[in-house]
């Protein structure tokens, strides 16, 4: 079962810096606009470490990863960043808004490191498949830094709530850090040092699974630089450190049956097909699924909330996907009962078979559009929305020749897969907020 730790997390100086000007979002959610954005908020803004930005007194032979480990070492010097006293777990809260609500909620996650293990240790499981690139860049950053900036988001199943009540007490004390970011989340979090309230945590954590919603590729990469300092260590001393910082990666843990734990779903928006016919789509795959059409008004915003009510009312009877492909007509595509998906899609699982994507990309997109697995790996005629009035707006304007809209993942789901040894397809889950990078960083010191 999952081994965690208290540290001595760095955190920024609220002295020297405001948080609110520094923290980023993860890094593979920072879009070309979002680096300008933060580069120019503050010299000491993270992202000159997350994608080693160049700086006026940089050598012409540095390169990306060198850049990110200059900065980091200037900043612990220059005590931008300091080092908390002691080790502690964190409790981390975010309150917000989800997209389409106006309900505030506050979600509960406990920072800690925890030891990296293999997944056939049965302790970590994943949901997702990987790729090469993401991860070959994040481990040359650990290389160069020695250090984890941002959260690895791990779920646990805790359905009595006990992590929870120690996180609630933690919490009832005035935030050591607070900070606002740019979609309006709320982000406190509180240091737990006492030893007592740490062994509780240890305790009631002790016999856990823990399985990765955010982070693979970061996950992937604390595993490969595990193995190689491990090998390092041996050819060096003979024999490897258990105990070593390298053992360890950061994490923020957050129990699945939350009620304010929120996926949201990632629409596809369809483009560049050389021909489409969407009445000859419907009848190509009047053998899976019964057409429903709907009416739509108003702008982009007001068309999209109606789409995601009536999508999520059909799927609280079955199985649907909505398809938008222009006008004020919206199609709801609910899946026929006798539908004979085991045929079908021979290649997924009965598991897989119970997602909605998964019957969008083998049945809408592969067998009725054309569009292979291998055409939606390299984006080649798709594009990925969340908002589902980005989608609507990409069609009605005239960019895209269709949209699907998708209900999203249960939480559920994702631990059954999971714990299952299965994938779901990439894209699939949108967990909503992410958590800030920055906001407690692991420097690898011996």
């Amino acid at each position: 079962m999952p081994q965690l730790f208290p540290f001595r997390a760095y955190r920024y100086n609220p002295a020297k810096v405001d948080p609110a000007r520094v923290l980023t979002q993860p890094y593979d959610k920072i879009t070309p606009e979002m680096q300008q954005r933060y580069a120019a908020s503050s010299p000491y803004n993270l992202i000159a470490i997350e994608k080693g930005l160049s700086r006026p007194a940089d050598s012409p032979s540095d390169n990306v990863y060198t850049r990110a480990a200059r900065a980091l070492d200037e900043w612990i010097a220059a005590k931008i960043l300091v080092r908390d006293p002691a080790p502690a777990f964190y409790a981390y809260f975010q309150e917000f808004t989800a997209p389409g609500s106006d309900v505030r909620q506050v979600r509960k996650g406990l920072i800690a490191l925890g030891r990296v293990v293999d997944y056939s240790e049965g302790v970590v499981f994943r949901h997702e498949q990987t790729l090469s690139g993401p991860k070959a860049d994040r481990l040359e950053l650990l290389r160069h830094t020695r250090a984890h900036t941002g959260q690895l988001f791990m779920l646990y199943d805790d359905p009595a709530g006990r992590m929870d009540s120690l996180l609630d007490s933690a919490a009832s004390a005035p935030p050591d850090m607070e900070v606002r970011d740019e979609y309006g989340v709320a982000h406190r979090i509180w240091l737990i040092a006492q030893p007592d309230a740490v062994a509780a945590i240890q305790s009631a954590m002790a016999d856990k699974k823990l399985v990765i919603a955010d982070g693979h590729h970061r996950y992937e990469t604390a595993l490969a630089y595990r193995d190689e300092q491990r090998n390092a260590q041996r050819a060096a001393r003979g024999a490897a450190n258990p105990g070593a910082p390298y053992e360890k990666v950061m994490m923020t843990l957050v129990n699945a049956r939350s009620k304010n734990l929120v996926i949201l779903p990632t629409h596809r928006v369809v483009a560049g097909l050389p021909q489409f016919d969407f009445a000859a789509l419907r009848a190509r795959l009047a053998e899976f699924f019964d057409a429903h059409e709907l009416s739509l008004s108003g702008d982009a915003l007001q068309r999209a909330a109606t789409a995601r009510t009536q999508l999520a009312a059909a799927g609280r009877t079955g199985r649907a996907i909505g398809a938008y492909s222009g006008g004020d007509r919206l199609t709801i595509l609910p899946l026929k009962p006798a539908a004979n998906l085991a045929a079908a899609l021979p290649g997924a699982s009965a598991r897989q078979r119970e997602l909605d994507v998964v019957l969008l990309h083998g049945l809408i997109f592969e067998k009725g559009l054309g569009i292979t697995a291998e055409a939606v790996r390299a984006e080649q005629n798709l594009r990925y929305e969340r908002e589902a009035a980005a989608a609507v707006s990409a069609v009605a304007e005239g960019r895209a020749q269709a949209c699907f809209l998708l209900n999203p993942v249960r939480v559920e789901q994702v631990m059954e897969m999971a714990f299952a040894g299965e994938v779901l397809p990439q894209k699939s889950t949108d967990f909503y907020p992410k958590m800030l990078s920055g906001v407690t960083i692991d420097r690898l010191e011996e």
